[in-house]
């Protein structure tokens, strides 16, 4: 086999991104709807590529980089997110006049970077995709550039980006100090050889890099950019930012975290649980007072984030479990209830207030319905797909005898179902001073069905996407 064959994936989209960049530049902006397709093609074929990888893990660039069963179902989560991504801004960007080539291409090169996070086996090659990343995110956050709302958001999530990149950056430097490397199969052999017992500054930097990553995955206390950037940013680069680099963060913390320094489990676990709490707490709480949607779901997330948290504070193969079916679940529901937003408008203007879904059932039945589905997912109501995602995270939390931990999320998620039911309430209950125009159909149309059939119907047949997780999270644990 090619020595570069376990990174075929990532020098694709690499490629192939360039090649759309050239090709716009010739073209100009009236290209744009034929990029936005073109890169939708290159990320099938990337998934295609990841799907082709043979079982195992194999390794390259010296070990930096590995391809494995964990990291191929979270790419594959990650391109199928991009891809939706780009599918249902189409709309948007040509009624709101911010038709340019680079949107697609930008969308690509943060793919690029999230596969080369979820494949990273050194701390170097961890930032490197880390930061590819970020740099095409804080691009994309004030893509609206009329816009000041945009502009703000792009520049409070670069400078507090760049600011977690240097708590990161410490924490490794610390790592590679007192671990002597920063390659994880090599901490985790020195770790080996200690017996488990881990150096003060070694604790000091894995906290540090635990900061640097709960910022990625915006957990409590390092949430503060979300609800602004999710506000301000562009609607479909919001429902971007939900989706694919929020799968990505959370595969990289949990590599990051069980691949080197799964013998002190017990040393970073507690940093895990009190993160996990409070991110479920705050996304619990602070969601209600909420009347922009795009405001709320930012809080949402947050809360979402500390209940995929729990499985990792387990640090078992069951927990890790939990959390691919999570992700996978939380995926498909962000990306539908993003799809409705996005269909949110009034006369020729888009809108983004809680309130201005009155009357949705009356107007738009079909609409209403999958939206209440989605939130009925969101807050964990038997026997949508969100249930099935909670449901196993805290079994592994009980089963690795966090019941503290187990019981505040089930807490938590009684409380957001609060807000969760009240825009349930104002679609069928409410009148509206002024309905929504009828949607746009098409893309947005088909986005909404597809996602909201796997969550309605994901009860029918669970078994393969538990298959899958159970046989990815297994390649954490040799």
């Amino acid at each position: 086999m090619p020595a570069l064959a376990p990174a075929y994936p990532e020098i694709w989209l690499a490629l192939a991104s360039m090649a759309l960049l050239i090709f716009g530049v010739f073209r100009g902006d009236t290209s744009t709807r034929l990029v936005s397709w073109l890169a939708v093609a290159v990320l099938a074929v990337a998934i295609l590529l990841v799907g082709l990888q043979p079982a195992g893990s194999l390794t390259t660039f010296g070990d930096m980089f590995i391809a494995d069963g964990f990291g191929r179902f979270a790419k594959i989560l990650i391109l199928i997110g991009s891809a939706f991504s780009i599918i249902q801004s189409l709309g948007y960007i040509r009624y709101e006049r911010m038709e340019r080539f680079e949107y697609p291409v930008l969308i690509l090169l943060a793919s690029t970077g999230m596969l080369m996070m979820v494949s990273a086996n050194d701390l170097i090659a961890l930032y490197l995709g880390l930061e590819l990343q970020s740099l095409s995110l804080y691009v994309l956050a004030a893509f609206k550039r009329d816009s000041g709302r945009a502009t703000e958001a792009g520049l409070k999530y670069f400078v507090l980006g760049a600011l977690s990149s240097g708590m990161l950056l410490y924490g490794s430097s610390m790592i590679y100090g007192f671990a002597g490397s920063t390659s994880f199969p090599l901490i985790a052999q020195s770790l080996a050889e200690a017996q488990g017992q881990a150096s003060i500054g070694l604790v000091v930097g894995i906290v540090f890099l635990c900061a640097g990553l709960a910022f990625k995955v915006s957990a409590v206390p390092f949430h503060m950019w979300t609800p602004d950037v999710y506000e301000g940013a562009p609607t479909p680069v919001t429902a971007f930012f939900a989706v694919a680099p929020k799968v990505a963060a959370m595969a990289l913390f949990v590599r990051a975290m069980l691949s080197p320094f799964g013998e002190i489990a017990h040393d970073w676990q507690q940093i895990v649980i009190v993160v996990s709490a409070l991110s479920m707490i705050l996304g619990a709480f602070a969601a209600i007072a909420q009347s922009n949607i795009k405001r709320l779901m930012a809080y949402s997330s947050i809360g979402h984030v500390g209940y995929a948290l729990v499985g990792l504070a387990a640090g078992t193969p069951e927990g890790v479990r939990g959390i691919l079916i999570y992700l996978a679940i939380y995926l498909a529901m962000n990306v539908g209830t993003f799809a409705i937003i996005l269909s949110m408008r009034q006369k020729d203007r888009m809108v983004e207030g809680v309130q201005d879904l009155a009357g949705l059932a009356k107007t738009h039945p079909g609409m209403a319905l999958l939206l209440a589905a989605f939130m009925f997912s969101l807050a964990g109501v038997p026997p949508l797909a969100g249930f099935f995602g909670k449901f196993y995270v805290f079994m592994a939390a009980i089963n690795a005898k966090l019941y503290v931990l187990a019981v505040l999320g089930v807490l938590s998620s009684v409380v957001g179902a609060y807000y969760y039911l009240r825009i349930v309430k104002i679609m069928y209950f409410d009148e509206a001073a002024e309905p929504l125009a009828k949607p746009v159909r098409g893309e947005l149309g088909a986005v909404m069905t597809l996602t909201g059939l796997f969550t309605i119907l994901f009860f029918v047949m669970p078994g393969p996407l538990l298959a899958a997780a159970e046989t990815a999270a297994k390649a954490l644990f040799p």
